[in-house]
């Protein structure tokens, strides 16, 4: 509701069908309306992604070449961009957004945020759309995304104001391809077998015992003595384990079949979930290592860290800004994954100028000290041009 609220004297509504299945035609793309994100295996394969995506710092840098062609780098020179950065919007911080963008491109391959602008065309909001559907238009001029949303109102904005995120960006020129056609038929194996295991637990306790009687009764009489049955000898308390029956019965004992289905192949079928999401198990419950997480983080998490400081890039500034060096990065503490040791061993780049003493408590998660951003350099080592012109001088 804060989106329509803060964007409603910029939006047309008007009535549309509703919208069913995740399918993908032309320039056309709809979400699955089967709620991905309620299978919990699927929040647990891409909530590794999503906090990663959620940890990236959003800077904005300027880069200034010099007469000399020596380069100058500025961070943050822009106050609003840093706080557009930080504040995309009064409803979430730029962590907040980036894991709820994270989370779209995760379950449908494609995410989208709508930059909001001043009178003057500087970017003032960032909000993030969770359409039902999405349609590119080329009639009209420049490029334009209608957005369906769940409650049927359309909305229409340039692509220039969209920040749009998408992954298996194959046959359509525009959107990523869906992943729902792919995941649905693993998602019913899943669901099938929660099901069958539910059943199993509640037939398994239905009938355990059969008395039989041999003379005719009524069906008032068979209750009763059912219940007697059950009261005296399969009762929790005062059981004595032995029971005895009359002439006229027999009792007969029913062993539950096991209808649980089998654990290998709930395994596969995991297994085929983790694959399409490209993350191992242990990435899943947090057991990875150092090495096993520089990997996943190479192959999930840096693609989009740079589709992120590309697309705010080019829809943030406009071309002449960039020409002036003006970006926007998404940095990631390499160090995140790493081990106690490891982040020791840090000290030889301290010690070397390679790492100034604020650089590496970030890796504690510790706060910056006063004079904490010079770099130190250990006595017995120095730069090779100063070592010739020492070479030099005593000659």
């Amino acid at each position: 509701m804060g989106l329509f609220a803060a964007l409603k004297e910029r939006m047309k509504a008007r009535k549309i069908s509703s919208v069913q299945l995740m399918t993908e035609q032309g320039n056309r793309y709809m979400v699955w309306h089967g709620r991905v994100y309620d299978f919990d295996v699927v929040r647990a394969c891409i909530r590794p992604k999503v906090k990663a995506i959620g940890k990236l710092v959003g800077k904005q840098i300027r880069e200034t070449i010099k007469q000399d062609g020596s380069r100058e780098f500025a961070v943050n020179p822009n106050v609003n961009i840093k706080m557009l950065l930080e504040e995309p919007n009064p409803l979430m911080s730029g962590q907040m957004l980036q894991e709820k963008l994270a989370t779209q491109l995760c379950i449908n391959n494609n995410a989208f945020a709508l930059i909001v602008r001043d009178e003057m065309g500087n970017p003032t909001e960032i909000y993030p759309i969770v359409p039902a559907s999405v349609e590119a238009d080329f009639r009209d001029g420049p490029l334009r995304l209608t957005f369906t949303m769940q409650n049927g109102k359309r909305f229409s904005f340039l692509y220039s104001d969209i920040i749009h995120l998408r992954q298996d960006f194959g046959e359509n020129d525009i959107f990523g391809m869906p992943i729902a056609n792919v995941l649905t038929p693993l998602l019913d194996v899943v669901t099938t077998t929660d099901q069958g295991i539910i059943n199993a637990v509640r037939n398994s306790g239905v009938i355990r015992w059969l008395l039989k009687y041999s003379n005719a009764a009524r069906p008032e009489d068979l209750k009763d003595r059912a219940k007697e049955f059950s009261e005296m000898f399969l009762a929790s308390q005062g059981g004595t384990g032995v029971a005895a029956v009359g002439a006229q019965a027999e009792a007969q004992q029913i062993e539950p079949k096991d209808y649980v289905p089998n654990a290998a192949q709930m395994d596969r079928t995991t297994k085929r979930i983790y694959a399409l999401f490209n993350v191992s198990e242990k990435i899943v419950d947090s057991s990875r290592t150092e090495d096993e997480w520089e990997a996943y983080f190479d192959s999930e998490v840096e693609p989009v860290l740079l589709q992120l400081g590309g697309e705010y890039t080019r829809k943030l500034f406009s071309r002449r800004e960039r020409a002036f060096g003006n970006r926007v990065v998404f940095e990631a503490s390499s160090w995140d994954g790493a081990s106690l040791s490891t982040k020791l061993n840090l000290l030889q780049m301290v010690d070397r100028g390679a790492l100034t003493p604020n650089e590496w408590r970030a890796a504690f998660n510790l706060a910056p000290v006063p004079g904490g951003d010079v770099p130190i350099r250990r006595l017995d080592t120095a730069p090779a041009v100063e070592e010739e012109v020492k070479e030099k001088g005593a000659n």
